[in-house]
Protein backbone atom coordinates (compact mmCIF):
# COMPACT_ATOMS: atom_id res chain seq x y z
CA UNK A 1 0.00 0.00 0.00
CA UNK A 2 1.21 3.51 -0.77
CA UNK A 3 1.74 5.99 2.05
CA UNK A 4 3.36 9.37 2.54
CA UNK A 5 5.12 9.50 5.88
CA UNK A 6 5.85 12.62 7.87
CA UNK A 7 8.80 10.86 9.52
CA UNK A 8 11.13 7.97 8.82
CA UNK A 9 10.52 5.13 11.25
CA UNK A 10 13.11 2.78 12.70
CA UNK A 11 12.53 -0.68 14.18
CA UNK A 12 12.40 0.90 17.65
CA UNK A 13 9.24 2.80 16.68
CA UNK A 14 7.41 -0.50 16.27
CA UNK A 15 8.63 -2.07 19.54
CA UNK A 16 6.12 -1.79 22.38
CA UNK A 17 6.97 -1.27 26.05
CA UNK A 18 5.77 -4.78 26.95
CA UNK A 19 8.24 -7.35 28.27
CA UNK A 20 8.72 -10.02 25.61
CA UNK A 21 7.90 -13.34 27.22
CA UNK A 22 9.03 -16.22 25.04
CA UNK A 23 11.42 -19.01 25.97
CA UNK A 24 15.13 -18.14 25.64
CA UNK A 25 16.41 -19.29 22.26
CA UNK A 26 12.98 -19.28 20.59
CA UNK A 27 12.87 -18.22 16.93
CA UNK A 28 9.90 -15.99 17.80
CA UNK A 29 12.40 -13.31 18.84
CA UNK A 30 13.93 -13.42 15.36
CA UNK A 31 10.53 -13.14 13.70
CA UNK A 32 9.54 -10.21 15.91
CA UNK A 33 12.70 -8.26 15.13
CA UNK A 34 12.41 -9.04 11.42
CA UNK A 35 8.89 -7.62 11.40
CA UNK A 36 9.95 -4.54 13.33
CA UNK A 37 12.69 -3.97 10.75
CA UNK A 38 10.40 -4.62 7.79
CA UNK A 39 7.63 -2.18 8.65
CA UNK A 40 9.76 0.99 8.35
CA UNK A 41 10.78 -0.17 4.86
CA UNK A 42 7.17 -0.78 3.84
CA UNK A 43 6.33 2.87 4.42
CA UNK A 44 3.05 2.51 6.30
CA UNK A 45 1.99 4.82 9.11
CA UNK A 46 1.97 3.16 12.52
CA UNK A 47 -1.68 4.00 13.02
CA UNK A 48 -2.53 2.13 9.80
CA UNK A 49 -0.96 -1.18 10.89
CA UNK A 50 -3.00 -3.88 12.66
CA UNK A 51 -1.89 -7.28 14.00
CA UNK A 52 -4.56 -9.90 14.70
CA UNK A 53 -3.75 -13.16 16.47
CA UNK A 54 -5.51 -16.21 17.83
CA UNK A 55 -4.20 -18.39 20.67
CA UNK A 56 -0.68 -19.75 21.05
CA UNK A 57 2.89 -18.62 21.65
CA UNK A 58 2.83 -16.74 18.34
CA UNK A 59 -0.37 -14.99 19.35
CA UNK A 60 1.42 -12.80 21.90
CA UNK A 61 2.78 -10.92 18.90
CA UNK A 62 0.32 -7.96 18.99
CA UNK A 63 1.45 -7.07 22.52
CA UNK A 64 5.04 -6.62 21.37
CA UNK A 65 4.25 -4.41 18.37
CA UNK A 66 3.62 -0.71 18.97
CA UNK A 67 0.69 -0.72 16.53
CA UNK A 68 -2.99 -1.47 16.73
CA UNK A 69 -3.81 -5.11 17.37
CA UNK A 70 -6.21 -7.66 18.75
CA UNK A 71 -5.61 -10.91 20.60
CA UNK A 72 -8.52 -12.99 19.36
CA UNK A 73 -9.84 -16.44 20.21
CA UNK A 74 -8.46 -19.77 19.04
CA UNK A 75 -8.38 -20.09 15.25
CA UNK A 76 -10.58 -17.08 14.53
CA UNK A 77 -7.92 -14.51 13.65
CA UNK A 78 -8.65 -14.71 9.87
CA UNK A 79 -12.32 -13.93 10.47
CA UNK A 80 -11.49 -10.91 12.63
CA UNK A 81 -8.82 -9.74 10.20
CA UNK A 82 -11.22 -10.07 7.27
CA UNK A 83 -13.69 -7.80 9.03
CA UNK A 84 -10.99 -5.26 9.84
CA UNK A 85 -9.71 -5.16 6.26
CA UNK A 86 -13.14 -4.99 4.62
CA UNK A 87 -14.24 -2.23 7.02
CA UNK A 88 -11.11 -0.17 6.32
CA UNK A 89 -9.28 -1.25 3.14
CA UNK A 90 -6.51 1.31 3.73
CA UNK A 91 -5.15 -0.61 6.73
CA UNK A 92 -2.14 -2.93 6.60
CA UNK A 93 -3.58 -6.06 8.25
CA UNK A 94 -1.44 -8.95 9.51
CA UNK A 95 -2.59 -12.29 10.93
CA UNK A 96 -0.11 -13.97 13.27
CA UNK A 97 -0.85 -17.63 13.93
CA UNK A 98 0.64 -21.04 14.67
CA UNK A 99 0.27 -24.40 12.97
CA UNK A 100 -2.28 -25.56 15.53
CA UNK A 101 -4.19 -22.28 15.73
CA UNK A 102 -4.52 -22.03 11.94
CA UNK A 103 -4.91 -25.61 10.74
CA UNK A 104 -6.70 -27.33 13.60
CA UNK A 105 -9.10 -25.11 15.54
CA UNK A 106 -9.10 -22.50 12.78
CA UNK A 107 -8.77 -24.76 9.75
CA UNK A 108 -12.03 -23.65 8.17
CA UNK A 109 -11.25 -19.94 8.57
CA UNK A 110 -7.72 -20.51 7.26
CA UNK A 111 -8.66 -22.15 3.97
CA UNK A 112 -11.48 -19.73 3.22
CA UNK A 113 -9.48 -16.56 3.77
CA UNK A 114 -6.95 -17.93 1.26
CA UNK A 115 -9.73 -18.83 -1.19
CA UNK A 116 -11.33 -15.39 -0.98
CA UNK A 117 -8.02 -13.56 -1.57
CA UNK A 118 -8.57 -10.61 0.75
CA UNK A 119 -5.65 -8.18 0.76
CA UNK A 120 -4.06 -9.17 4.08
CA UNK A 121 -0.95 -11.02 5.26
CA UNK A 122 -0.71 -14.26 7.26
CA UNK A 123 2.44 -15.26 9.16
CA UNK A 124 2.30 -18.90 10.28
CA UNK A 125 4.77 -20.00 12.97
CA UNK A 126 5.14 -23.74 12.28
CA UNK A 127 6.97 -25.70 14.99
CA UNK A 128 5.09 -28.98 14.50
CA UNK A 129 3.80 -28.94 18.08
CA UNK A 130 1.43 -27.17 20.46
CA UNK A 131 3.86 -25.07 22.50
CA UNK A 132 1.71 -22.81 24.69
CA UNK A 133 -0.38 -25.71 26.02
CA UNK A 134 2.79 -27.69 26.75
CA UNK A 135 3.61 -30.07 23.95
CA UNK A 136 0.64 -31.90 22.45
CA UNK A 137 0.85 -33.06 18.81
CA UNK A 138 -0.44 -30.61 16.19
CA UNK A 139 -1.72 -30.99 12.60
CA UNK A 140 1.88 -30.74 11.36
CA UNK A 141 3.43 -33.21 13.81
CA UNK A 142 5.12 -36.16 12.12
CA UNK A 143 3.87 -39.73 12.23
CA UNK A 144 5.58 -41.48 15.14
CA UNK A 145 6.38 -38.22 16.94
CA UNK A 146 6.18 -38.68 20.72
CA UNK A 147 4.44 -35.82 22.47
CA UNK A 148 2.51 -35.18 25.68
CA UNK A 149 -0.69 -36.33 23.92
CA UNK A 150 0.95 -39.12 21.89
CA UNK A 151 3.42 -40.77 24.29
CA UNK A 152 3.65 -43.88 22.08
CA UNK A 153 3.95 -41.91 18.87
CA UNK A 154 1.58 -39.81 16.76
CA UNK A 155 -0.50 -41.92 14.33
CA UNK A 156 -2.02 -39.07 12.31
CA UNK A 157 -0.41 -38.03 8.97
CA UNK A 158 0.58 -34.35 9.02
CA UNK A 159 -0.73 -31.48 6.96
CA UNK A 160 1.70 -29.71 4.67
CA UNK A 161 0.86 -25.99 5.07
CA UNK A 162 2.00 -25.30 1.51
CA UNK A 163 -0.04 -28.10 -0.04
CA UNK A 164 -3.09 -27.09 1.97
CA UNK A 165 -2.66 -23.44 1.00
CA UNK A 166 -2.26 -24.10 -2.71
CA UNK A 167 -5.22 -26.47 -2.60
CA UNK A 168 -7.22 -23.57 -1.16
CA UNK A 169 -6.15 -21.41 -4.12
CA UNK A 170 -3.56 -19.32 -2.27
CA UNK A 171 -2.07 -16.78 -4.66
CA UNK A 172 0.99 -16.06 -2.51
CA UNK A 173 2.84 -18.73 -0.57
CA UNK A 174 6.34 -18.45 0.84
CA UNK A 175 8.43 -20.50 3.25
CA UNK A 176 11.45 -19.46 5.30
CA UNK A 177 13.60 -20.82 8.13
CA UNK A 178 13.18 -19.15 11.50
CA UNK A 179 16.90 -18.43 11.76
CA UNK A 180 17.25 -16.35 8.58
CA UNK A 181 16.28 -12.80 9.64
CA UNK A 182 17.61 -10.94 6.59
CA UNK A 183 15.64 -13.01 4.08
CA UNK A 184 12.63 -13.00 6.40
CA UNK A 185 12.59 -9.21 6.64
CA UNK A 186 12.57 -8.86 2.85
CA UNK A 187 9.86 -11.52 2.60
CA UNK A 188 7.60 -9.51 4.92
CA UNK A 189 8.14 -6.45 2.71
CA UNK A 190 7.30 -8.45 -0.43
CA UNK A 191 4.19 -9.91 1.22
CA UNK A 192 2.83 -6.48 2.12
CA UNK A 193 3.41 -5.21 -1.42
CA UNK A 194 1.40 -8.12 -2.83
CA UNK A 195 -2.23 -7.28 -3.63
CA UNK A 196 -4.12 -10.21 -2.13
CA UNK A 197 -3.73 -12.75 0.67
CA UNK A 198 -0.11 -13.61 1.35
CA UNK A 199 0.89 -16.61 3.48
CA UNK A 200 4.38 -17.06 4.88
CA UNK A 201 5.20 -20.32 6.65
CA UNK A 202 8.09 -19.88 9.08
CA UNK A 203 9.91 -23.07 10.09
CA UNK A 204 10.16 -22.12 13.75
CA UNK A 205 12.02 -24.14 16.34
CA UNK A 206 10.39 -24.88 19.72
CA UNK A 207 13.37 -25.26 22.04
CA UNK A 208 11.26 -26.77 24.85
CA UNK A 209 8.81 -29.23 23.30
CA UNK A 210 10.15 -29.98 19.81
CA UNK A 211 13.75 -28.84 19.73
CA UNK A 212 15.53 -29.36 16.44
CA UNK A 213 12.38 -30.06 14.43
CA UNK A 214 13.84 -28.42 11.31
CA UNK A 215 17.56 -28.62 12.12
CA UNK A 216 18.30 -30.97 9.23
CA UNK A 217 17.28 -28.14 6.90
CA UNK A 218 17.92 -24.93 8.84
CA UNK A 219 21.21 -25.51 10.68
CA UNK A 220 23.80 -23.08 9.34
CA UNK A 221 26.20 -25.95 8.63
CA UNK A 222 23.80 -27.72 6.25
CA UNK A 223 21.21 -25.27 4.97
CA UNK A 224 23.09 -24.34 1.79
CA UNK A 225 23.10 -28.00 0.78
CA UNK A 226 19.65 -28.90 2.12
CA UNK A 227 17.63 -25.83 1.12
CA UNK A 228 16.82 -24.35 -2.27
CA UNK A 229 15.96 -20.66 -1.91
CA UNK A 230 13.94 -19.83 -5.01
CA UNK A 231 13.79 -16.44 -6.67
CA UNK A 232 11.43 -15.54 -9.49
CA UNK A 233 13.09 -15.61 -12.90
CA UNK A 234 16.26 -17.31 -11.67
CA UNK A 235 17.47 -20.91 -12.19
CA UNK A 236 16.70 -23.20 -9.25
CA UNK A 237 20.31 -23.79 -8.17
CA UNK A 238 21.50 -24.63 -4.66
CA UNK A 239 24.40 -26.13 -2.73
CA UNK A 240 27.44 -24.68 -1.01
CA UNK A 241 29.25 -24.68 -4.36
CA UNK A 242 26.13 -23.69 -6.32
CA UNK A 243 26.51 -26.84 -8.40
CA UNK A 244 23.16 -28.53 -7.72
CA UNK A 245 19.92 -27.79 -9.50
CA UNK A 246 16.44 -29.03 -10.38
CA UNK A 247 15.28 -30.45 -13.69
CA UNK A 248 11.95 -31.96 -14.65
CA UNK A 249 12.22 -35.67 -15.38
CA UNK A 250 8.84 -36.81 -16.60
CA UNK A 251 6.37 -35.88 -13.87
CA UNK A 252 8.99 -35.56 -11.12
CA UNK A 253 11.55 -33.01 -10.07
CA UNK A 254 15.08 -34.38 -10.05
CA UNK A 255 18.28 -33.06 -8.47
CA UNK A 256 21.24 -32.93 -10.87
CA UNK A 257 24.84 -31.79 -10.61
CA UNK A 258 25.98 -29.07 -12.99
CA UNK A 259 28.99 -30.29 -14.95
CA UNK A 260 28.07 -33.98 -14.75
CA UNK A 261 26.47 -35.96 -17.61
CA UNK A 262 26.52 -32.90 -19.82
CA UNK A 263 24.30 -30.86 -17.48
CA UNK A 264 24.78 -27.08 -17.78
CA UNK A 265 23.12 -24.18 -16.01
CA UNK A 266 20.87 -23.75 -19.06
CA UNK A 267 19.30 -27.15 -18.27
CA UNK A 268 18.17 -26.06 -14.81
CA UNK A 269 14.52 -25.10 -14.32
CA UNK A 270 13.84 -21.38 -13.97
CA UNK A 271 11.48 -20.44 -11.15
CA UNK A 272 8.23 -18.80 -12.23
CA UNK A 273 6.38 -17.68 -9.12
CA UNK A 274 3.73 -15.83 -11.12
CA UNK A 275 2.63 -18.87 -13.13
CA UNK A 276 -1.17 -19.25 -12.94
CA UNK A 277 -1.04 -23.06 -13.06
CA UNK A 278 0.09 -24.16 -9.55
CA UNK A 279 1.27 -27.63 -10.66
CA UNK A 280 4.99 -26.86 -10.42
CA UNK A 281 4.47 -24.84 -7.24
CA UNK A 282 2.83 -27.90 -5.66
CA UNK A 283 5.79 -30.03 -6.72
CA UNK A 284 8.19 -27.54 -5.12
CA UNK A 285 6.16 -27.48 -1.91
CA UNK A 286 6.19 -31.28 -1.68
CA UNK A 287 9.92 -31.67 -2.32
CA UNK A 288 11.86 -33.03 0.67
CA UNK A 289 15.34 -32.71 -0.84
CA UNK A 290 16.12 -29.97 -1.22
CA UNK A 291 13.54 -28.24 0.97
CA UNK A 292 12.29 -25.30 -1.06
CA UNK A 293 12.21 -21.91 0.65
CA UNK A 294 11.58 -18.40 -0.65
CA UNK A 295 8.50 -17.11 -2.45
CA UNK A 296 7.22 -20.26 -4.14
CA UNK A 297 4.01 -18.78 -5.55
CA UNK A 298 3.12 -15.15 -6.23
CA UNK A 299 0.25 -15.06 -8.70
CA UNK A 300 -1.45 -11.68 -9.24
CA UNK A 301 -5.22 -12.08 -9.20
CA UNK A 302 -8.30 -10.01 -8.46
CA UNK A 303 -9.03 -9.63 -4.74
CA UNK A 304 -12.32 -10.12 -2.91
CA UNK A 305 -12.50 -6.38 -2.26
CA UNK A 306 -12.16 -5.64 -5.98
CA UNK A 307 -14.86 -8.16 -6.87
CA UNK A 308 -17.19 -6.71 -4.26
CA UNK A 309 -16.51 -3.17 -5.47
CA UNK A 310 -17.36 -4.10 -9.07
CA UNK A 311 -20.55 -5.87 -7.98
CA UNK A 312 -21.63 -2.97 -5.74
CA UNK A 313 -21.23 -0.46 -8.57
CA UNK A 314 -23.22 -2.69 -10.93
CA UNK A 315 -26.06 -3.06 -8.42
CA UNK A 316 -26.09 0.67 -7.68
CA UNK A 317 -26.17 1.56 -11.37
CA UNK A 318 -29.19 -0.69 -12.00
CA UNK A 319 -31.08 0.03 -8.78
CA UNK A 320 -34.05 2.38 -8.51
CA UNK A 321 -33.12 2.92 -4.88
CA UNK A 322 -30.45 5.58 -4.36
CA UNK A 323 -30.61 5.75 -0.58
CA UNK A 324 -31.97 3.70 2.32
CA UNK A 325 -35.14 5.81 2.69
CA UNK A 326 -36.04 4.99 -0.93
CA UNK A 327 -36.09 1.30 0.00
CA UNK A 328 -37.95 1.80 3.30
CA UNK A 329 -40.75 3.81 1.65
CA UNK A 330 -40.94 1.80 -1.58
CA UNK A 331 -43.91 -0.35 -0.58
CA UNK A 332 -46.92 -0.18 1.68
CA UNK A 333 -46.29 1.97 4.73
CA UNK A 334 -48.25 3.07 7.75
CA UNK A 335 -48.02 5.99 10.13
CA UNK A 336 -48.17 5.82 13.92
CA UNK A 337 -49.76 8.88 15.51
Amino acid sequence: MEATLEKKYTFKDFASNQEVRWCPGCDDYVILRAMQKALPEIGVKKEDVVFISGIGCSSRFPYYMDTYGMHGIHGRAPAIASGVKLANPDLSVWVVTGDGDSMAIGGNHFIHVLRRNIDLNIIMFNNEIYGLTKGQFSPTSLVGQKTKSSPYGNTQPPFSPGELALGAQARFFARIGGNTPKEMTQMFIDAEKFNGTSLIEILQNCVIFNDGCFTKYTDKKVREDKQLFVEDGKPMIFGKDKDKGLVLNGLKLEVVTIGENGITEQDILVHKANEKDPTLHQMLVRLEYPLVTGIIRRFDDITLEEREDVLTKEVQANSKFKKTDDLFFSGEIYEVN
